[in-house]
């Protein structure tokens, strides 16, 4: 059970996995459990969880890893949780669940695109540094207040993924500045709530529904008895505000300091450097602070190891998914010999944040393609939307020239170096697999004062197992393929706007 030191518990809780690890003050992982979560899909481009079995799996994770350590609850100091960011998780004036929509869902992509008309977009961007999205907070607020008038006139407090397992751990209804930054719901860079900011939603009487602000290493609460019965958690046990989770994950990989890049490929495309300041420039999807004088430019949307994860589970087929089917999709695809004539694949089976109409393709399949090519296809397809992102924040000027990558893709053999020469830049590997527990568990310490800062947390506690090159050849190969990419996208269009006509979607 480590050294016999302080333990502290990180809670990652994604769109599609839960996870509760433990680690000891130097950053080892004492313990580990996970679930594979159930999303609910009542119509097309709506994505939701059920609450009640949502806290299930996070107290069950929990108990698990606890027990798994063989720790009582008296060893572990503190606990922070990370969940991911935006979506929309509703509480009624009771407290009781009412409604939870994931990141992934699209049903307001008409309602975004009505908020940004006629210079709607740029008067919120200029107060939240975002643009209204589909998946975004406050933009699923107003389509409830719009579509749902009796669920929006019984909520209590609108919240995001992370704050509802706090909640359930404390009882405290709140959130931290991370993910409430990163949703667009709050003035930046001072993160403090604003009115015009809310009438831009639409929601000028929404103000009682906001959760109160902290920090994410305040301290919110003990954990409850009704939770510690649940969990396996001691009664008290300290519970700080927690993180939006692409920031987690970049502090548990290593990233702390102005310039570091963060990749993350999980069912997110994140891409993101840390700066100063708040960057103001409108091309940039959103800013997320988390702490004084840090700041996180963001560039992300839907599109990317997800798309393997289908990949397997519809094409592959379950039995060989359960048998190791990423294992031997990676080995499949790193035995193709690239070519320029190599199939093409868009990732976009949850759309875009650039058009939510927009689909998933494979393009170019011929005769002599098999089943490896596809597969190879799939990784180049959502290393190429990173390398989008990652170009905006190049114009942007922000600088970096490393990056870390972290989350699912990051196990690959073969995506790291496909990344490295996709992006034309080192990428290095943190040894930590699981790293937004990590940087949740980091920000525990903090919070408790085990750790001075985060500076001191991550120095502490993350390490760096392997770093990658660019290959001068393949970068060429890749950056010919890309341009490619690119014309598709834009010659797929017309076809997207018809498919969605025909969908009658929302």
């Amino acid at each position: 059970m480590g050294d016999g030191g302080p333990l502290f518990l990180g809670i990652d809780a994604g769109n599609t996995v839960v996870k509760a690890v433990l680690f000891d003050a130097a950053g080892n992982e004492v313990a580990a459990s996970r679930r594979e979560g159930v999303s609910v899909i009542p119509s097309p481009g709506c994505v939701e969880r059920d609450l009640d079995a949502f806290w299930k799996d996070v107290a069950d994770v929990i108990r698990e890893c606890v027990g798994g350590a063989g720790a009582r609850g008296r060893a572990i100091a503190a606990v922070g949780c990370a969940g991911h960011g935006n979506g929309l998780y509703l509480v009624d004036r009771g407290g009781a669940p009412l409604l939870a929509v994931q990141s992934l869902d699209s049903r307001a992509a008409r309602l975004a695109a009505e908020l940004d008309e006629n210079g709607g977009g740029e008067r919120l961007q200029a107060i939240c540094l975002q643009r209204p999205w589909p998946s975004q907070t406050p933009t699923l607020l107003a389509w409830l207040r719009r579509n749902a008038p009796d669920a929006y006139a019984r909520a209590g407090k609108a919240l995001l993924c992370k704050d509802y397992v706090c909640y359930r751990l404390t009882g405290c209804l709140g959130s931290d500045i991370s993910d409430l930054s990163g949703a667009g719901m709050v003035r930046l860079p001072d993160c403090t709530y604003d009115d015009a900011l809310l009438a831009g939603y639409g929601l000028a009487d929404a103000r009682a529904l906001l959760p109160e602000i902290a920090r994410p290493t305040d301290v919110v609460g003990g954990v409850t008895s009704s939770a510690a019965a649940a969990t396996g958690l001691l009664e008290g046990t300290p519970v700080v505000a927690g993180l939006f989770d692409v920031v987690a994950c970049a502090l548990g990989s290593g990233a702390c300091t102005e310039g570091d890049a963060s990749i993350i490929a999980g069912t997110w495309s994140i891409n993101q450097v840390i700066s100063r300041r708040a960057v103001a420039d409108p091309s940039i999807f959103m800013t997320s602070c988390f702490g004084a004088d840090r700041f996180m430019a963001i560039e992300s949307s839907a599109t990317s190891a997800s798309n393997l994860e289908w990949y397997v589970r519809e094409l592959v087929g379950p039995g060989e998914a359960e048998s190791g089917g990423f294992a031997a999709c990676n080995d499949r695809a790193a035995g193709i010999v690239p070519m320029a004539d190599d199939p093409f694949f868009h990732p976009y089976l949850h759309g875009s944040r650039l058009d939510a109409r927009m689909r998933a393709g494979f393009y170019g399949v011929g005769h002599w393609h098999g089943e490896a090519h596809l597969t190879r296809a799939v990784f180049e397809g959502v290393a190429f939307e990173h390398r989008r992102h990652v170009d905006v924040l190049r114009r942007a000027g922000i600088p970096f020239n490393r990056a870390i990558l972290s989350g699912g893709g990051a196990r690959s053999r073969l995506w790291p170096q496909m990344f490295a020469d996709i992006l034309g830049i080192p990428i290095a590997l943190s040894a930590c697999a699981e790293a937004g527990a990590l940087g949740a568990a980091i920000a525990a310490g903090v919070g408790v004062g085990a750790y001075a800062d985060f500076e001191d947390g991550v120095q502490t506690a993350t390490r760096e197992r392997r770093r990658l090159s660019p290959n001068p050849a393949m970068a060429r190969h890749y950056g010919d393929r890309y341009q490619t990419f690119l014309m598709l996208v834009e010659a797929m269009k017309p076809l997207w706007s018809r498919l969605d006509a025909a969908t009658g979607s929302p």
